[in-house]
């Protein structure tokens, strides 16, 4: 299956106002990304006290004052909301936003924002377990009438679910996922995307080849999954105005990858060749984390994107 390049915002909201993030997905529309993602998290780490919104209240609210875009999460923490409580809120926002939802998924890291809030923080193992069960609620609540399911971590019994969403069968399920066993497995058997983290980008070819052999042992088309990246991106309007933002960059979201290995990065030029490069990989939702995001200059930034950049690829 043929998957178009799309460009994405993801959004992180660490320390930015409801007003001002609702002026960057206005933009965002208006400019013709695809989708705008934000993080689930309770805080920022190692900045705790900073202002952060919760991800799902944002994500309705930008749901509804946009139109055309896409609203997701990159990802939703499985441990924070029963899934299929958090069945019944995907239904429903995919309701209010006419099909709009995007709904990413994952397991869960941040052990000290588990510990802070008074979740349980389970092994790797566990916490892989819970999001195959989850998301097959999940899947059960959008598409059957009366689900039930008996599992080890959830169970539902004759859970309806009305309205069903919008999209049907139901909104594309997203699942971030790098560990190779029980994640990219899960991939293998339920995801429409997979995300690949930032912090392993680099090995994306390598950690697709193992999304590719879990599919051939469940007898699945690898082609049916699309394959998005997150990725931090540095664009300058010139050499010279990239060559001021890249220390910056590296500075301050360096913390997120190797961004040597993996950022999208130069004069519109090459940041064109970098996105060629990628597609050729495989990738075709471009996730991106704009290096200007703290800044005043940011809606110009995206301007210059959807000028200069965006119509190479359309």
């Amino acid at each position: 299956m043929a998957y178009p390049i799309k460009f994405a915002l993801f959004q992180p909201q660490v320390g930015l106002t409801f007003s001002l993030l609702k002026e960057r997905a206005l933009a965002a529309e208006e400019l013709g990304f695809h989708s705008i993602w934000f993080p689930d998290h309770m805080w920022v780490r190692g900045m705790p006290q900073m202002d952060y919104l919760e991800c799902w209240t944002l994500m309705t609210a930008i749901a509804a004052v946009t139109h055309k875009l896409r609203v997701g999460a990159l990802v939703l923490c499985n441990s924070f909301r029963n899934p299929a409580f958090l069945a019944k809120m995907a239904s429903t926002l995919d309701q209010v936003s006419n099909g709009r939802l995007e709904l990413g998924l994952g397991a869960g890291w941040m052990e000290e924002e588990y510990r802070a809030y008074g979740y349980q923080f389970g092994s790797d193992g566990v916490r892989a377990d819970q999001l195959k069960e989850g998301v097959e609620i999940i899947k059960k609540m959008f598409t059957e009438e009366k689900p039930s399911y008996q599992g080890k971590y959830y169970t539902i019994t004759d859970a309806y679910n009305n309205p069903k969403p919008v999209q049907k069968p139901h909104p594309p399920i997203t699942i971030g996922a790098a560990a190779e066993k029980k994640m990219l497995k899960l991939v293998a058997q339920h995801a429409d995307r997979w995300n690949c983290p930032g912090a392993v980008a680099h090995r994306l070819e390598q950690k697709w080849q193992v999304v590719v052999a879990h599919c051939q042992a469940l007898g699945r088309d690898p082609a049916t999954i699309e394959i998005s990246e997150q990725i931090v991106a540095v664009l300058g309007k010139d050499q010279t105005d990239f060559e001021k933002k890249w220390p910056i960059a590296k500075q301050t979201l360096g913390r997120l990858a190797d961004l040597d290995r993996t950022a999208l990065r130069g004069d519109p030029e090459s940041f064109i060749a970098g996105v060629k490069d990628k597609h050729r990989k495989g990738v075709t939702l471009f996730t991106m984390v704009f290096s200007d995001i703290s800044q005043d200059d940011f809606l110009a930034t995206l301007q210059l994107f959807a000028k200069e950049v965006m119509p190479a690829f359309q």
